[in-house]
């Protein structure tokens, strides 16, 4: 019997993933590792304790695991370090497949975040275990959560200047893992995943006024004062600062991919802007 258990199930594209496991594998062969049990009742299969700072727990809860969606940890800064644990306790459980969401262009990125996924993309390809690393571009979702904010002031704001953002949703995301994790072929080998069509920051601003009926227009701003900014709507002021230097990396091509990988893997167009914008606009 193969067992699949995703770590971070109850997090927006862990619960993705273990809806679209349940519709492809039966809900007994799925293990959902999560800091609280408790809280995973609804995702409907197995739930374990799995912090990614508690190798013990982690030990207990990868036991008979054959196949581990490692979702990256959402602790910016201690990443590396949790996901070694993950995999040391992988490979003491004889865990026979890994996948990991990593960053898109990882190796060569000069965002922030790269650094860390370089690492645990290092511990992966010398721990043993048969891995795939799904370079995941960014989420669509990532800029429309501002929406509402958007559409209140009559603009968008961010350091992205021109950039081109390859983006795609979570669900489409969430689909390759799943492709991935129920199909063969895709050992130890490194995918970049990114949406079909390129976007900026003014045609975010442009789509949303269309779909409105309101105008909101995109201001480019300095680093500095995009950061200043978000830690004035309340985001502490490392994790402003860390966004705006995102923006920046996008301006510089950091979230920019022609790869048609993601479509081809889930067998379909990746989630246009149009359409995650209608589902935002209608969700507010």
């Amino acid at each position: 019997m193969t067992s699949i258990a995703v770590t971070g199930a109850t997090g927006q594209l862990g619960q993705l993933v273990i809806a679209q496991l349940k519709q492809q594998v039966d809900h007994k062969n799925i293990i959902a590792l999560v800091r609280n049990p408790a809280k995973a009742a609804a995702l409907g299969v197995s739930a374990r304790q799995g912090d990614y700072a508690q190798p013990e727990a982690l030990e207990a809860a990868l036991t008979g695991v054959n196949t581990l969606v490692l979702i990256s940890s959402s602790e910016v800064g201690q990443r590396a370090a949790q996901h070694a644990n993950v995999i040391q306790a992988a490979k003491n459980n004889g865990v026979q497949h890994i996948i990991y969401t990593s960053l898109l262009h990882a190796d060569s990125s000069p965002l922030s975040l790269a650094q860390e996924h370089r690492a645990t993309e290092a511990d992966l390809k010398a721990s043993g275990i048969a891995y795939t690393i799904l370079r995941n571009g960014w989420y669509t979702e990532n800029y429309l959560g501002a929406l509402g904010t958007a559409l209140e002031h009559g603009a968008l704001i961010g350091s992205a200047a021109q950039g081109r953002i390859a983006s795609a949703t979570r669900q489409d995301f969430a689909e390759a893992i799943v492709k991935v994790a129920t199909g063969t072929g895709h050992a130890n080998t490194t995918y970049e995943l990114a949406g079909d069509t390129a976007w900026t920051l003014s045609d975010l601003a442009a789509e949303v006024s269309s779909q409105s009926g309101k105008n909101v227009v995109y201001t480019d701003l300095p680093e500095a004062e995009y950061a200043k900014a978000l830690a004035g709507f309340g985001l502490p002021e490392g994790l402003a600062a860390a966004i705006a230097s995102w923006d920046v990396g996008a301006a510089q091509g950091a979230l920019y991919s022609d790869d048609r990988t993601l479509s081809r893997l889930i067998g379909r167009p990746t989630t246009p802007l149009k359409q995650a914008v209608a589902d935002a606009l209608q969700a507010l």
